[in-house]
């Protein structure tokens, strides 16, 4: 699965950006990743849930809502509301992970936990039963643009050994640095979900650059 991050994309332009992976085959983004930032739990200030509310009014593709933000107990469940597909949250911010996620779900959405690079998964295995995404950050949250961190491949491939032994259920999802020359690495370390930004819409035609890091993520994960 490929989930453009409309961090990248021209903010003037989000629905004409968006409608531009949205097409049909392989150039069809899966998702679509949209990072919301509050300029608290990370140091930028991005978009927020007025904004997402006019892009599930305005597109098809599943919203992928990564919120960056502190307090999500409290302002998560309003974004699952709003028709987002899958809300991931920071295990680093929410007081009560286990019961927001029960909430996201009442809400009508999918329920993601993120972790920064520097958190260890082993800490959260029992938390993770309880959600259908892990969003593993492959740089520091908080800008695009970043370089991929490989060490986080570790936790990649310990959530994907237990999603393949039956003691987890869920997604595997990365964000962060990921282009043509990480998404192999990524695959072969057991991601199921890959989140673009910068290689998708710095791109000159960003369906065809969808397609390209699909073509490389099947062929790693069928050596």
């Amino acid at each position: 699965m490929i989930a453009p991050s409309i961090l990248s994309a021209d903010f003037a332009r989000l629905g004409a950006e968006i409608d531009a992976v949205a097409g049909s085959g392989d150039g069809r983004a899966d998702w679509v990743h949209v990072d919301v930032m509050d300029n608290h739990f990370v140091p930028n200030l991005t978009i927020g849930l007025p904004v997402v509310e006019s892009l599930r009014k305005h597109t098809g593709l599943p919203l992928d809502c990564h919120l960056m933000i502190e307090d999500p107990d409290r302002w998560a469940p309003g974004y699952a509301e709003a028709g987002a597909h899958n809300v991931t949250v920071h295990v680093e911010a929410a007081h009560d992970p286990v019961m927001l996620a029960k909430n996201l779900r009442a809400a009508g959405a999918k329920a993601g936990l993120a972790i920064k690079p520097g958190t260890p998964i082993e800490d959260y295995l029992d938390t993770l039963k309880h959600y259908d995404t892990l969003l593993v950050m492959s740089v520091e949250p908080g800008f695009g643009g970043q370089s991929f961190i490989p060490d986080v491949l570790d936790k990649v491939r310990t959530a994907r050994r237990l999603v393949d032994t039956g003691h987890l259920t869920l997604l595997v999802e990365i964000d962060g640095g990921i282009n043509a020359d990480t998404i192999e690495q990524a695959a072969e370390a057991g991601v199921d979900c890959f989140v673009a930004g910068s290689a998708v819409y710095g791109a000159g035609d960003p369906a065809k650059a969808v397609a390209a890091l699909r073509d490389k993520a099947r062929a790693a994960r069928a050596r």
